[in-house]
């Protein structure tokens, strides 16, 4: 049954190919990883209902693939997206350089204005990093954009990324609220920390 759920949010995963988009997604939605997942093939899909604050939301995930043999698929992918989560690999400099690239196409596609942000660097279990922390929160703050590093095959700020995307859309109302009229958010004092085992991993600029 849907009836408590507040809300259906449309999110996408974007990025370079090889960065572990997949891999974050299957972490977050079956809590699984495959160290031999294959590339994905035009676009893949998962549904998961979560609960922020004692409001839950419907999260439709759409998974990308990075190639660019794909871009045909871009424009309907963006239409009425709500958040996006851009994932980096953290040991290959040319993942991080490239998201100038994919932030240009969010902005040329996407149909909202407010559409929120996140920054993941991913596969932070590896020792050969060729991107520091600090550049990526850099980049973060010059974009207004959430920021975390992650593990998919650790689990390390996975589940956090997606809560933190999803609460700040959630705070934003004209995000969702028109689709939903007449619904009310409750949404907790910031302080109480809401039991979320988010540790330091999230900066928000």
């Amino acid at each position: 049954m849907d009836d408590d759920v507040l809300t259906t949010l449309k999110l996408l995963i974007i990025g370079e190919s090889g960065v572990g988009k997949s891999s974050l997604l299957l972490r977050f939605t079956d809590d699984t990883f495959d160290p031999d997942q294959s590339a994905t093939i035009g676009v893949d899909f998962k549904v998961k209902t979560i609960a922020i604050d004692g409001n839950k939301a419907k999260l439709a995930i759409w998974d990308t693939a990075g190639q660019e043999r794909f871009r045909t698929l871009t424009p309907s992918y963006y239409r009425g997206a709500q958040g996006v989560i851009l994932v980096y690999d953290v040991t290959k400099r040319d993942t991080f350089t490239k998201l100038e690239n994919w932030l240009n196409e969010l902005e040329t596609y996407t149909t909202r204005n407010d559409i929120v942000k996140m920054l993941v660097g991913n596969k932070i279990d590896r020792d050969d990093h060729e991107v520091d922390r600090n550049e990526g929160l850099k980049f973060a703050r010059k974009h207004s954009m959430l920021f975390i590093e992650a593990s998919a095959k650790t689990k390390d700020g996975v589940q956090c990324a997606f809560e933190e995307l999803v609460e700040k859309i959630l705070q934003t109302p004209g995000l969702w609220e028109s689709e939903n009229q007449g619904q009310k958010v409750r949404l907790g004092a910031q302080e109480q920390g809401s039991g979320r085992a988010c540790g330091g991993y999230c900066s928000i600029p």
